[in-house]
């Protein structure tokens, strides 16, 4: 039986180290692209692909995160004296119903496998997804909706997965491919950031999973992985005996906001794929190339 999933982790606990100073005092899940910042998009996309149930994995400082989805009465109330309607739906559109977020706090930095194990009591025996919000997708339908579709056939774990350069596999986690039809790719392993001499492919894991809950019970050993860390690559690996295990060729664009470069570019795009902005943006970067 294919266990339904309603709920997606968000891990948001990180420092953002590569945007200081702007990160000091403001999460990087905050960060604007255009209008909107990047932990709206991925909430959005994961209740796009029908998603009720958020949990956020959040540190130090990440209040913000919780506050952006609920109300702010003072602001609406100017808001709406004002006539600024538009503004006004827009942000109800990005608040959740009572009851839909939920947080819990990774007390120290040990990776997204220990980010991921910190949801465990929210997710119990439920499948669910996650959503890293520094991977932004521009997708219709949106990337996660797009593996829910596929989940509903295969069942099992999926990922979201992209070939990247071969000199680039040390930066992420690679599967091991033992069928692929171009599409959706199956893996009879996984290994995190091997370098290129060693990848058994170049066909790499983003920031979108669909897990099965027995993923805990190998993250619960909290062994160390590369870096130190605490790895999800490595519990993910372990259940490839037991269950199916695929990496979809996404339809969309991959934006990496993890980085200055990437998080310029979702911006540029973004911005020239919409109505209001689009023509002036162009003509603005004529100026520039």
């Amino acid at each position: 039986m294919i266990k339904p999933i309603n709920k997606a982790v968000f891990p948001v606990a990180g420092l953002g180290t590569r945007f200081l100073p702007a990160t000091k005092a403001m999460p990087k899940e905050m960060l604007p692209v255009v209008d909107k910042p990047l932990i709206q998009y991925a909430v959005e996309e994961a209740r796009d692909a029908g998603i009720d149930q958020i949990i956020f994995v959040t540190g130090r400082g990440k209040t913000v995160l919780l506050d952006h989805f609920d109300h702010s009465f003072e602001l609406e109330h100017v808001l709406d004296e004002r006539g600024k309607t538009g503004v006004l739906d827009e942000m109800h559109r990005a608040m959740t119903k009572p009851g839909q977020i939920s947080s819990t706090r990774q007390q120290q930095p040990l990776g997204l496998g220990h980010a991921v194990w910190c949801a465990r009591h929210f997710i119990a025996d439920e499948a669910f997804a996650v959503l890293l919000a520094d991977d932004l997708i521009m997708g219709e339908p949106g990337c996660l909706k797009q593996m829910m579709d596929v989940y509903k056939e295969t069942g099992g774990n999926i990922v979201a997965s992209e070939e990247v350069s071969p000199e680039h596999t040390n930066r992420y986690g690679i599967l091991d491919v033992v069928e692929d039809d171009g599409v959706l790719a199956r893996a009879k392993g996984l290994v995190e950031k091997p370098e290129p001499s060693e990848a058994p492919s170049n066909l790499c894991i983003i920031g979108r999973y669909i897990l099965q809950p027995e993923v805990f019970g190998h993250l619960s050993e909290q062994g160390e992985g590369a870096g130190g860390e605490i790895q999800l690559t490595d519990a993910l690996a372990k259940t490839i005996p037991d269950m199916p295990f695929h990496g979809l060729r996404f339809k969309g664009t991959r934006f990496d906001c993890g980085s200055k470069l990437g998080f310029l570019e979702a911006n540029i795009a973004f911005a020239l794929a919409r109505g209001d902005l689009g023509p002036d943006v162009a003509e603005m970067l004529k100026k520039y190339v």
